[in-house]
């Protein structure tokens, strides 16, 4: 069913449970008819037989009105009756079989209250009777009234048949609102659904709003979510390229330029060596600008998947990194107050992070840079300050964004290699302005 259009399938559970409903019914209602006209079949009799009691004389009664003449009386409801008095003698309007005679003596002499209710045969009929003991007799005697089943059959069926067209006719109607129902649910649907087959082309321009509050609303407001997200994407990926571009753009060109002006025996840097120099620092730039663009892709898969973790020294690390860095600008004074700490997560990605952010320190710093670890209220917290140039605001709100221009107009994947890092390890990085320089701060829970 599950392949059928959901304007389908909701009248086809509607259907289904309509007709089991009717198939339920359909086996109640008949059960609590009969029983609910067996009741009145015992009630009338009984009224019957009270309204037959209140003769003056019941034995004159039978004697000299008959039952003819007061056929009102006995025929209420086709109630039938006769008496059982002296020994078994009987005076009774009609014939009745030896068995069903048989049956009421046996009643009789089993009863112990005034009156009781019985079920039994004539001839080819279920009756219902009841037997009541006659106060106004000298003798034993007893009031025997008794009812056909046809009644009851008769009244059973006529409602039963009644009732199961009643509920054929609601059955029908219901498939009306059943079918208004279920294209009033699906037609939203449809509707999104032609929205996402129009956002899986990329066409995305259109705003997506369907004006409802409920569950299909919320649903219509996540894909407006996602159109956004989308477009929000699709220019970051434009941005990406452009920048992209950009970035390899100046080395290659200059890397081309330089091995066409040697080719043709002219040197830029006035001999072999030096040009020569020029053409190995860009290849080196273009080596490192290619090495960040893929791991910035595979940190995207690294989001959605685990990796490695271990214990190891942080405090180790960056003064790894810093040996190696610090050279490309002796004049720097450090200043280091390393705690020493361990902490879970991935080494080398730790060390990416490391190399990059430092890296960005020596960049701008003009004289100084002061590097502080330490432990508080459970987390690691490493504080790496610099005093260069304060960052402009503007540039400040989106430096962790990949290709953020930076102060000095250069693009670049470092900081925003870092941040996404320190994601992954569910850490925070900040980075803020301060009286005289910059400085970041980076937060890592421990646990």
């Amino acid at each position: 069913m599950k392949n059928y259009p959901l304007a389908i399938q909701i009248w086809i559970i509607f259907a289904i449970i309509t007709l089991a409903i009717s198939l339920v019914l359909s086996g109640i209602i008949p059960m609590t008819l009969r029983s609910f006209f067996t009741k009145e079949i015992y009630s009338n009799i009984e009224s019957a037989q009270d309204l037959l009691l209140t003769q003056s004389s019941m034995r004159e009664y039978w004697d000299t009105s008959g039952i003819d003449n007061n056929s009102s009386l006995e025929d209420i409801r086709a109630v039938k009756h006769f008496v059982i008095y002296d020994n078994n003698q009987i005076i009774l309007d009609s014939p009745l079989t030896v068995e069903f005679l048989q049956q009421i003596k046996r009643d009789i002499s089993t009863q112990k209250n005034p009156r009781e209710k019985y079920k039994g045969v004539l001839g080819d009929e279920k009756v219902f009777y009841v037997i009541t003991k006659i106060q106004d007799f000298q003798t034993n005697s007893y009031l025997v009234s008794y009812m056909g089943d046809s009644y009851r059959k008769d009244l059973v069926s006529t409602l039963f048949y009644k009732l199961i067209s009643l509920m054929g006719i609601i059955f029908l109607l219901s498939w009306i609102p059943a079918l208004i129902l279920s294209r009033y649910l699906s037609k939203p649907l449809v509707n999104l659904e032609s929205r996402v087959d129009r956002l899986a082309k990329q066409d995305w321009e259109e705003p997506i709003s369907l004006g409802r509050n409920d569950e299909i609303g919320k649903l219509g407001d996540s894909m407006e979510m996602l159109r956004n997200q989308l477009i929000r994407q699709d220019e970051a990926e434009r941005t990406f390229l452009q920048h992209v571009s950009h970035e390899l753009k100046t080395p290659v060109m200059v890397i081309r330029s330089y091995s066409q002006a040697i080719k043709d025996g002219i040197f830029p840097k006035g001999d072999l060596d030096h040009s020569i120099e020029v053409i190995d620092v860009e290849a080196e730039r273009l080596d490192k600008k290619i090495r960040n663009l893929l791991y910035f892709s595979k940190l995207d898969y690294m989001t959605n998947h685990q990796f490695q973790e271990e214990s190891f020294s942080l405090d180790s690390i960056i003064k790894d990194v810093v040996d190696r860095l610090a050279w490309n600008k002796v004049e720097l004074d450090w200043h280091m107050d390393l705690s020493p700490l361990n902490i879970k997560g991935d080494k080398e990605q730790w060390r990416i992070v490391l190399e990059n952010l430092i890296d960005n320190q020596i960049r701008y710093a003009e004289s100084q840079i002061s590097i502080d670890l330490y432990y508080i209220n459970n987390s690691t917290v490493l504080e790496i300050w610099n005093d260069g140039p304060p960052i402009e605001a503007k540039i400040l709100k989106n430096l962790f964004v990949e290709y953020n221009k930076g102060n000095k107009g250069e693009f670049g994947l470092g900081l925003a290699i870092v941040n996404r890092i320190i994601k992954i390890h569910n850490s925070t990085i900040t980075a803020k302005n301060e009286d005289i320089g910059v400085r970041f701060i980076i937060e890592i829970p421990n646990g």
